[in-house]
């Protein structure tokens, strides 16, 4: 019901405009949106741009093309807080084809909060766009790039794995990092960069939008691998990068929901690499290959390389709780999940200094426990592997973990 009392007294959500400034070596970019006279939010993006870099180099219809679309995720966040029916954007017109794209982002993406906020909506119901005043959109750029490539880190096994095996051609590689913190910079030193060589962006959320979560607003998960991906395009073209190396791994296309398409990595999946990939080289920049280097391979062949990488053992980070603290809370199920398929390749020795303590002798983690393996109505609504990946990380883990009976005797069961 709260559902229906928001859209009725916020009927339409507006992107009112973006704008953005060069001060020396930032680029800064602010979104203007309104809902109803009351709501305004003006979220930013701050880019540390190379000295060799300037946005005069860039045409400012490409600029204006890729900001926009950078804007209509970012829109997401904002609208979800009373998901009103309508979302007008003033910017440039969408066709039917985008506007049925993201359609499909907006409502797929939303998947999970719709299902934990017990919303009960449709693809075609749940919101209209429209675009009445707003300008033609430019042209999509068709640029000359570089055989760079742009390798986004956010300081866990995979991306590790992805800038270790990716350093070892002969390719250019550009790590690029969202609001930077200990595990993301560490993980690009120990591979052996400066972060001289990184590029970095920075996203601030309005904070009138935690006033309004507190103030009890819906609120819930929003597709963040997609606010990734069109980021990712503004660094590939400011660093002239014909390429952006994602690290999601074929798990990532495994529901949440059992029976239903509620996908707490939906913006990771392969659909939504492909419908991404479809849409960008069509309306924005035809020369950017987006791709994941991890997709063909699983959790369990990621973690088995991982292993190797010894270096980045006590220095990275999956841990979604502990990130602003840079620790492994080691109470949640990403922890547990990390812990678990990392135990067939490392001795439970070098686990307890990562981690701290024996994950799988911690009973308070047994729900957690319980929905890796299936056993619940619901997989942990984190970015984890698929329950038959837990199952053979279990039967496979080193012998020595055998002595921790609590969890493993219960996996028994």
């Amino acid at each position: 019901q709260i559902y229906k009392d928001f859209r009725k007294q916020y009927p339409e959500f507006c992107y009112q405009s973006f704008k953005y400034t060069q001060n020396q070596q930032e680029l800064e970019i602010i979104f203007e949106f309104s809902m109803g006279k009351e709501h305004h939010f003006s979220p930013k993006h701050r880019f540390q741009i190379p000295k060799e870099i300037s946005i005069n180099d860039i045409p400012k219809s490409e600029l204006d093309l890729m900001v926009f679309h950078l804007g209509m995720v970012e829109v997401i966040s904002y609208w979800k807080s009373a998901c009103p029916p309508r979302l007008l954007i003033k910017d440039f017109k969408l066709n039917e084809e985008q506007i049925k794209w993201w359609k499909k982002l907006y409502y797929e993406g939303l998947g999970e909060f719709f299902y934990l906020n017990s919303i009960e909506t449709n693809k075609e119901d749940f919101m209209e766009i429209v675009c009445d005043d707003a300008p033609e959109m430019p042209k999509p750029i068709h640029s000359s790039l570089q055989e760079k490539v742009m390798v986004p880190i956010g300081g866990g096994k995979d991306s590790v794995v992805s800038l270790e095996i990716l350093k070892e051609t002969d390719k250019e590689l550009i790590p690029f990092v969202i609001n930077p913190r200990g595990a993301t910079l560490e993980s690009i030193k120990n591979a052996g960069f400066d972060t001289k060589e990184a590029f970095f962006t920075q996203r601030s959320i309005d904070k009138h939008l935690l006033e309004l979560n507190a103030q009890g607003f819906l609120n819930g998960h929003t597709p963040f691998s997609a606010m990734l991906a069109y980021l990712s395009l503004v660094a590939a073209r400011f660093n002239k990068a014909k390429y952006i190396a994602l690290s999601n791994e074929s798990s990532a296309n495994e529901s949440t929901v059992s029976g239903t398409n509620i996908n707490h990595q939906y913006s990771k999946s392969f659909e939504f690499e492909v419908d991404f990939r479809n849409y960008y080289q069509k309306y924005i920049h035809s020369s950017i290959e987006y791709f994941s280097f991890l997709r063909p391979i699983s959790e369990l062949q990621i973690a088995s390389l991982f292993s190797k990488f010894k270096h980045h053992h006590l220095s990275f980070r999956s841990c979604n709780v502990g990130s602003k603290d840079n620790i492994w809370c080691g109470h949640c199920p990403k922890c547990l999940f990390t812990y678990i398929l990392l135990s067939p390749f490392i001795p439970q020795q070098e686990m307890h200094q990562i981690f701290g303590k024996s994950l799988l002798n911690d009973m308070s983690l047994k729900p957690d426990f319980l929905e890796l393996r299936g056993l619940a109505a619901t997989k942990p609504f984190e970015c984890v592997g698929t329950v038959h990946e837990v199952e053979l990380s279990l039967k496979n883990a080193q012998k020595e973990y055998f002595e921790e009976a609590l969890m493993l005797n219960l996996s028994k069961s």
